[in-house]
């Protein structure tokens, strides 16, 4: 093997593919400051204004208040309907996954699993009449 040649190339093909990039790079710079010439003065300045907007962090959400529900500041309900809409509670389990395991096996489409929060009324789960709407659902 030759001394030049002894990773496959040699320091001419090299500076030959440099000098080709370079012109590369050159032709796509020379396009892109034409096209945006054309546009207007302001173009680069929003270009470099939508760079700077996308490398600022992110504001974070302003935070929600936390609800009844969030707080687990109630009970889980498993309530059956009676044939007027009238809710009366079965049981109650202070977890969700609690009350879901005790009525996985419900066949009854009227028996039901809500969350209640302290201090609301068990008639907060009667069902409501509404137009198009069984009470017997």
């Amino acid at each position: 093997m030759d001394e030049n040649k002894s990773f496959g190339f040699d320091p001419d093909d090299f500076e030959r593919a440099a000098r080709e990039a370079g012109e590369g790079l050159r032709e796509v710079f020379e396009n892109l400051t034409a096209g945006l010439g054309q546009q207007g003065r302001g173009t680069w300045t929003s270009v470099f204004a939508d760079l700077a907007r996308s490398a600022q962090p992110k504001q974070p959400a302003e935070p929600k208040p936390e609800t009844t529900g969030d707080a687990g500041a109630g009970v889980w309900a498993i309530f059956v309907l009676d044939e007027f809409g009238i809710a009366r509670v079965d049981q109650v389990y202070p977890t969700e996954l609690d009350a879901l395991r005790a009525n996985r096996e419900n066949t009854d489409p009227r028996r039901r699993v809500r969350f209640l929060p302290y201090g609301v009324t068990i008639s907060i789960l009667d069902q409501q009449d509404e137009p198009g709407h069984d009470a017997a659902e």
